[in-house]
Formats: structure tokens, sequence, C-alpha cells
């Protein structure tokens, strides 16, 4: 749907985006992230041709956003992170002014209409002005424009900023639901957010796209090694000897326990293979009964703030050898 090919922005000495390449596919929900100054807004202005690139190119389904600016904007909804409504209009005036914008037929428009109010939940307050609504409300109403049209993208940038948590809940139900019939792509500083919502992760730090992948995946890259987080009942030195006769296991890390009589171990695997039935059993002829098994994983937080930190150690330490 979505091909960024070696894309560059400067503004005057400063890179902003950095020779960035991705794909996006067709039906999944993306979350874009990065920290504040990353290029994240200056990445979505490009590939919905509110600013040009300074090199590369962007296809939106094939159309060049530059070449072919009108073809490439019909295939894109767009949600700033300040919604662009009219306080002094009614939601169905406000609606209705940008179907007109956007050439929808006259024929098809309040059919339109209907069917973003209705997925956006709007019909009980279509008659009140916007400037008197909730900001949860505004954001249905900034949501339902980027909607009107049919787009098969929708781009949604900080959709959930300065929302209440039910707000939260209610617009993260609602990105959801437009994920069944649309390509949607997230830019939030919530991680958990992105994490709940998303089906791949864009990260991208100082203009550079320094990871993408399942927020799973992503978590067990990061984390290097297939490992359990263990707590079991029974002496160290016991259980030990019993994970010993395990195969594959590639160093147990021991943590004090707040659980009586009980020891808390990360255990490290080589490889990809299951051992949980192993460790299981051979616990079990100690005597040493398993209170706790599940696999160790690192929170997007974690991955997202290893990724960045690590860059920008990296950067610091460059610097200090000039």
């Amino acid at each position: 749907m979505i091909e960024v090919k070696d894309l560059v922005k400067k503004y005057g000495d400063h890179v902003a985006v950095d020779h960035l390449s991705f794909t996006i596919e067709k039906g999944k929900i993306y979350g874009f992230l990065g920290p504040n100054g990353a290029g994240k807004s200056t990445t979505m202005n490009m590939i919905t041709g509110y600013i040009a690139s300074t090199q590369g190119e962007i296809l939106i389904d094939g159309h060049n956003i530059l070449e072919e600016p009108e073809a490439a904007k019909k295939c894109i909804g767009y949600l700033p992170e300040l919604p662009p409504v009219y306080q002094d209009m009614t939601v169905r005036e406000y609606l209705k002014f940008v179907a007109e914008l956007k050439s929808i037929p006259k024929a098809e428009r309040e059919k339109n209409i209907k069917e973003v109010m209705s997925t956006t939940k709007l019909e009980e307050v279509q008659e009140r002005l916007i400037k008197n609504l909730s900001k949860g409300f505004k954001q249905r109403v900034g949501i339902a424009q980027a909607l009107l049209g049919y787009p098969e993208i929708i781009i949604l940038d900080e959709p959930t900023v300065g929302l209440d948590p039910k707000q939260i809940i209610e617009i993260r139900d609602l990105i959801k639901s437009l994920g069944e019939k649309h390509t949607v792509i997230l830019s939030s500083h919530i991680l958990s957010e992105v994490s709940a919502v998303c089906d791949h992760v864009l990260i991208i730090d100082r203009g550079k796209l320094v990871a993408s992948d399942t927020p799973e995946n992503l978590s067990k890259v990061m984390e290097g090694a297939n490992s359990l987080e263990l707590t079991v009942k029974g002496k160290e030195e016991e259980i030990r000897e019993a994970m010993n006769l395990v195969e594959n296991i590639q160093e147990m890390i021991y943590h004090e326990s707040f659980v009586p009589d009980a020891c808390d171990f990360t255990v490290k695997i080589s490889g990809e293979q299951d051992m949980r039935e192993n460790i299981f059993f051979a616990l079990a002829d100690a005597k040493c009964p398993i209170l706790k098994m599940q696999p160790t994983n690192m929170t997007l937080e974690e991955v997202f703030l290893k990724l960045t930190e690590d860059d920008n150690e990296e950067e610091k330490e460059n610097a200090g050898d000039l």
C-alpha cells in the first residue's frame, strides 16, 4: 500500500529524516514510534503530501505523492495531532463540508456521512456545535473526517493525547475496528496502546529506521534468548542439581524470592526448543514444586528504550572519539 524509498528531509544543515525506507502492507495496523525529534511527524507529513521530501520517493498504492498528488491523497485519510475541526459548525455541517472538499459525489455524500457517524458513534451529537463537545467526541469527529471518501489508508497522529482513561479505551476500540477494513498507521507516545492495538511496529530514531517487526518478535529478539521465569519451592542447591539434568539449559540466574521457602530463577535456554515439560518433570522428580513458570519477554517500552538508548550511547562514544 505504501512504499517509502530512501526518504531524506533536510532543514538547512539539519537532517530530520535520514535515508528512510519501509513498506506498509494492506490490512494491518502499524505503530509508528520514536522519541521527540526522531522525525515521526515529518515523515507523516511527507507521506500525506503536506511537505515535500528533499530526496527519495513515496508511493501510495502505486501513485507517487509528488507526481500524482490527487490520486495518492484519495487513498489516505489523515488525523493530525490537533483535529482540523471548525468549532462553530455542528458535527453534521462539518462532515458535509469535508465531504465537499474531498469531492465525494453528491449522490454518495449523505450515505457516506451516515456511515462514518455510525462507525465513530457520533449520531447522538450530530446536531451539536463542535466547540461544545468533549475532547473525546472531538477526536471522534477528527477520525470521522479522515474516514470520509472510503480511503484505504488511515493515518492517526497521537489520537488519544489529552483523553481520560475511558475515552482512551473507546478510541482504542475504534482504531481496532478500523483495522478490519483499512490499513492504519498509528503514531503514539503511549507504548502500551501501540502494543495492545498494533500488528506491526516501526521504530525510528534520529530519522533512521532502527526496528521493524511485530511487538512479539521485537521482544523476543531484544531479549536475545529463549528464557523462562520460574518460582520453585525448595533449596537453591537441590533445584540447581535437578536443572543440571535438563538439556539445553544455557544459564540459571538466581533472584531473591518473596515467597517463603522458594527460589526465583531466570532460566536461559539455548535454541528455540520448548523445554517447559522437561523442566517440569526434572523438578517433580526432585520433589521441588513449580509455583510459577512463564516466558520472559521485554515490554515494548523496554524494547523502545533499549533501541533508542543504545543509539544515543553509540553517538556519545563516537563524539568522544573526535
